[in-house]
């Protein structure tokens, strides 16, 4: 297991330079050194990262300066490949701000670089064993020599990569235009989020209701004759799917997470709470 030394906190413009020891940990994360979750992890249902068209972050995208180091954030992505060493970073950080100050979740198919800029969708090829997967970057490190990435728990997992601690990889950049015209709002994928699955319909109703009104967003469900589930909004903007997902955990649906909006799920229960 890799342990991220460094943090990096940009936003609107400032940029805050920190370098954690042990130490200095203490008085900002809850634990000492990064470990996985003791709970096993099933990836089967954790989709990939959806590539589309996001303005930058406001914060996260300033040059800077680490240990005497100058990092220069890359204006132009096209065509864009690397390779090196990929490590992950995991419980130590989540629940705590992204270097563009949305909320770490390792549980994402996120990861952290050095100077691409924030947000940006990486392909991720584990060299080893063939293994790919997409992420998105919203966050600054590793600060290692020879490291190129820091993947979440999450995205580790799916690439084999939490075992050994680091992987060889390539990355590639999918740059995605933007949208014009009448197209634009058409063009933007959707999101959702499956918070629970019940044999009971009425109380999957009640909790479509609850969880809308609490945090007021749409609901609705999706029912056979063995299971319901309930699911909040379609969103078009990830990074909001992101911080209403950290809100549903919160409120005890740990098993919650994010999966892309597709026809098949009928909007007949909706539950309009905007």
């Amino acid at each position: 297991m890799t342990m991220r030394s460094c943090f990096i906190f940009a936003l609107f413009g400032t940029v805050l330079v920190g370098c954690t020891s042990t130490k200095e940990d203490a008085s900002r994360y809850s634990i000492d050194n990064d470990i996985a979750p003791d709970a096993p992890l099933t990836v089967d249902h954790i989709e990939d990262a959806h590539p589309k068209y996001e303005p930058y972050s406001l914060g996260g995208n300033t040059d800077y300066t680490l240990r005497g180091k100058d990092y220069k954030i890359i204006k132009n992505t096209n065509e864009f490949k690397q390779q090196g060493k990929a490590s992950w970073y995991g419980e130590k950080f989540h629940g705590h701000l992204t270097s563009n100050g949305e909320i770490y979740d390792m549980y994402s198919m996120s990861a952290a670089h050095k100077t691409l800029p924030i947000p940006s969708y990486v392909k991720v090829t584990n060299t080893d064993n063939g293994k790919s997967a997409v992420v998105r970057v919203n966050d600054r490190g590793p600060f290692h020599e020879g490291r190129i990435i820091d993947l979440s728990y999450a995205a580790a997992y799916k690439l084999d990569v939490v075992k050994t601690g680091t992987a060889s990889v390539e990355i590639e950049v999918i740059n995605i235009d933007k949208p014009v015209g009448e197209q634009a709002n058409k063009q933007l994928p959707k999101y959702i989020i499956q918070v629970a699955t019940s044999k009971h319909p009425e109380r999957t109703r009640t909790l479509a209701d609850e969880l809308g009104q609490k945090l007021s967003v749409a609901s609705f469900l999706e029912s056979t004759e063995q299971q319901h589930r309930v699911f909040l909004g379609p969103f078009n903007d990830y990074a909001l799917t992101q911080t209403t997902l950290e809100q549903v955990k919160m409120l005890g649906y740990s098993s919650a997470f994010i999966k892309k909006h597709t026809p098949k799920l009928t909007m007949s229960n909706t539950i309009d709470n905007e």
